[in-house]
């Protein structure tokens, strides 16, 4: 038990930290103390109950959903919007938050990897602003982007509008996300165009990707970068529950093995989990079980999406895969109250 003249010290130093915001250096010159003295006083303050640090959690925000998120699945970090819209509001909703992540976390010199044909991404262009203060950003496209005219302008208006607003230089693969038969994809590897973008896979240090589902969304179908009703039965019959960037991935997250996967041009999944952030933005009731496996596999690292995916994400009894060739470096979820 500290001694009453400690705790008086103690006292003293703490009203002036936290309700007269003087640092501890102009403490400790006050009291000509060394600053480790006064740290040691704040903290042992906090530990006799001088002080007490609550959060007022604001509405709309989840810090709970967002860090057992965390924990079980061994993320970087996830944001969970206030949204249980499954329509376009919803998509607007976990737009806004990608966007805000991204104008929060990239810097200077990163290489973005962007999946095409994704509603929620564009929708995250949408909300982006306008970062002017980075330098060296490069914007790659990790899944081909031609298909059909109508529709291949969302895949240039992502790709181009993203790398404007970072003010980064446009990376195009300028190739089908899925080709014809196996025998056309050397045709189209022997372009320089494609192989140059597919070199730059490697070197991407976030990814940003949707989280589809076997059944293709209306804007992929629209683009014809899609497989025919039996070959989407040969998918199912393999586990598939999910794709990123058309590699389809079964319920624990590994990839559903078909002779599909030759004819697809775009980042394989095996290279996405070796992405420093690969950050899966998708949210919504059709949708949560090919979440879930990526989660479980690992696929992603940072999760971004709405209230009603995180909550039902958080009821499923089954573990997530171990970690094996997955880096398992991810710094563990928690906070640290402190004024520096």
């Amino acid at each position: 038990m500290a001694r009453v003249d400690e705790l008086r010290l103690m006292t003293k130093v703490a009203r002036l930290y936290y309700e007269h915001d003087m640092t501890q250096p102009e403490i400790a010159a006050q009291f000509d103390l060394s600053q480790a003295t006064v740290s040691r006083l704040l903290k042992r303050a906090k530990q006799e109950q001088i002080v007490r640090v609550t959060v007022n959690v604001p509405h709309g925000a989840y810090p709970e959903l967002e860090e057992h998120l965390q924990e079980r699945y061994g993320l970087k970090e996830a944001a969970v919007v206030d949204s249980i819209d499954n329509g376009d509001q919803g998509l607007r909703d976990i737009g806004a938050a990608a966007a805000y992540y991204l104008e929060t976390t990239l810097r200077s010199g990163d290489v973005i990897g962007v999946s095409s044909w994704s509603s929620t991404l564009l929708a995250m262009v949408d909300a982006l602003q306008p970062l002017s203060r980075l330098s060296g950003i490069q914007v790659v496209q990790i899944l081909g982007g031609l298909g059909s005219p109508s529709a291949e302008i969302y895949a240039s208006r992502l790709i181009g509008r993203l790398a404007s607003l970072v003010r980064g230089e446009a990376v195009l693969l300028p190739a089908p996300g899925i080709v014809g038969s196996p025998e056309a994809m050397p045709i189209l590897l022997e372009d320089r165009y494609v192989r140059n973008a597919m070199d730059m896979f490697s070197k991407v240090t976030i990814a940003l990707v949707g989280i589809g589902t076997v059944e293709p969304s209306g804007l992929l179908a629209s683009s014809g970068n899609i497989f025919s009703p039996e070959e989407l039965n040969i998918l199912r019959a393999a586990g598939a529950v999910g794709d990123i960037c058309l590699r389809f991935f079964d319920a624990a997250g590994k990839p559903a093995v078909t002779p599909l996967d030759e004819r697809v041009i775009g980042m394989r999944l095996e290279h996405l989990r070796q992405v420093k952030r690969a950050v899966g933005i998708a949210g919504g009731k059709r949708k949560l079980s090919a979440i879930r496996g990526a989660l479980q596999g690992r696929l992603i690292n940072v999760l971004i999406t709405d209230r009603f995916t995180a909550q039902h994400l958080l009821q499923t009894d089954s573990p997530p895969e171990p970690l094996s060739s997955v880096d398992q470096s991810y710094p563990q979820p928690g906070t640290t109250l402190q004024k520096r």
